[in-house]
């Protein structure tokens, strides 16, 4: 008998909640079947296993952070639209750790059907390049932008949450603009490929 209104939707968010709660590595089918009240085995037939249920969950962060961003960065352009968008990617991992942490999750496997995964995750990449449009970098220096955006606001943003930062002056807040500034004025003069 159907219990709850259970739906991969409804898995897939609860589950979300659950990872900001407790950690993304402690949101498993088993917890999700605490959390409602149900049998394990009556949830199975709104996800596949562990590995899909995971990959909804990452759908909704990666769904969430690129709305977000996009709203961010709309009408900016150049150091504004950096700011914007590196600054809704630290927001949002503080607000939401575990979803942050979902966002980064890759399935071991593409799963088939995972249509709004892989275009939730396209929309970031298209982010990035909408941003770096305003220091106009053709390819093949694009891509590697692209690259070291996600490098250095990813890695400072997971860095942050580990309490790394914690432990020295200054603060973390304080970096935190100089290193956009560091990035800013690197994109404007992005050394040219030298070519073997």
């Amino acid at each position: 008998m159907a219990r709850v209104g259970l739906t991969g939707d409804r898995l897939a968010r609860a589950g979300a909640e659950l990872a900001d709660e407790a950690g993304f590595e402690q949101v498993t089918v088993s917890a999700l079947a605490r959390r409602f009240g149900v049998q394990v085995a009556s949830l199975y037939s709104h996800v596949r296993n562990s590995a899909d249920l995971k990959t909804r969950i990452a759908t909704v962060a990666l769904t969430e952070l690129a709305d977000q961003a996009t709203n961010a960065v709309a009408g900016r352009a150049g150091r504004d639209a950096l700011s914007a968008l590196a600054n809704t990617y630290r927001t949002y991992a503080h607000h939401h750790p575990g979803r942050y942490t979902a966002s980064r999750y890759t399935p071991p496997s593409t799963p088939s059907g995972a249509t709004e995964y892989m275009g939730a995750g396209r929309r970031h990449s298209e982010l990035m390049r909408a941003v770096l449009r305003g220091y106009e970098l053709g390819e093949p220096a694009q891509t590697d932008a692209v690259r070291l955006l996600g490098s250095v606001i990813h890695g400072y943003a997971t860095l942050e949450l580990a309490g790394t930062f914690s432990y020295s002056a200054p603060a973390s807040d304080d970096s935190w603009p100089r290193i956009l500034d560091a990035l800013d004025s690197l994109l404007r003069n992005w050394p040219e490929r030298h070519r073997s």
